[in-house]
């Protein structure tokens, strides 16, 4: 699927607001409205990511501005209590990073961003050295491809060349991201299997079959024991 961006680095934004960790409290504020961007990649070295500052490290220095955390309180919140006391991006950042690689699937991407409930990854090569950064909205992009991108990329890669003999009767429409097939296929149990390859297309919503012989519009693999 040769037009499809399958890894991070086809969406990533390359051009990244990092501080070190030596930078001072306010630098990493002014950082952050001046590209406007709730957290930060800290680096260190060879422009190694070592962690990353968000607006959620910084509130605790205003939480406990007008008083100080009882003992119980430090106990419950030790590390908002540090983080109250810090003044520099390494002593605020939380460490290790999350980061990903830029070879890796948008698929993955998106798993971790969902199980680890951030907003945004460092991307970092193999030396861990920062690239460039993806969002969730970045991962979204694919959707922006249009209906006859699409379709031209399962007519050429999945039809016409995985299914060329079998599937040759079958035609190609794409609405608002939702690929639909209708016409004839000779054997229907490779419906469920077409189904998972148009759906792994990059920027596909959906997919719905009208094909002689089918059993269902509806392009869902046979329940166990379900003869289609």
């Amino acid at each position: 699927m040769l037009n499809t961006p399958h890894i991070v680095r086809d969406v990533m934004t390359k051009t990244v607001a990092a501080v070190d960790r030596g930078a001072r409290f306010k630098e990493v504020v002014e950082t952050m409205e001046e590209w406007k961007v709730s957290a930060l990649p800290v680096l260190a070295g060879e422009d190694r990511v070592v962690g990353v500052v968000s607006e959620a490290d910084l509130l605790p220095k205003e939480e406990f501005r007008e008083s100080d955390p009882g003992r119980l309180e430090q106990l419950r919140q030790v590390d908002d209590v540090r983080r109250a006391e810090a003044v520099t991006a390494g002593e605020l950042m939380t460490s290790p990073a999350l980061t990903v690689r830029a070879d890796a699937t948008l698929s993955q991407a998106a798993r971790m961003m969902a199980r680890e409930s951030v907003k945004r990854l460092p991307v970092v090569d193999g030396h861990g050295v920062l690239r460039g950064i993806v969002s969730r909205a970045d991962l979204l992009k694919v959707f922006l491809r249009s209906d006859e991108d699409l379709a031209e990329e399962v007519r050429r890669d999945i039809v016409g060349t995985l299914f060329a003999a079998p599937t040759r009767d079958l035609r190609v429409t794409v609405a608002d991201g939702v690929v639909t097939l209708s016409g004839r296929v000779r054997d229907t149990s490779l419906v469920p299997v077409i189904a998972r390859l148009v759906r792994s297309v990059e920027g596909v919503v959906d997919v719905e079959f009208d094909v002689t012989g089918a059993v269902s519009a509806r392009a869902e693999p046979p329940a166990a024991g379900r003869q289609i």
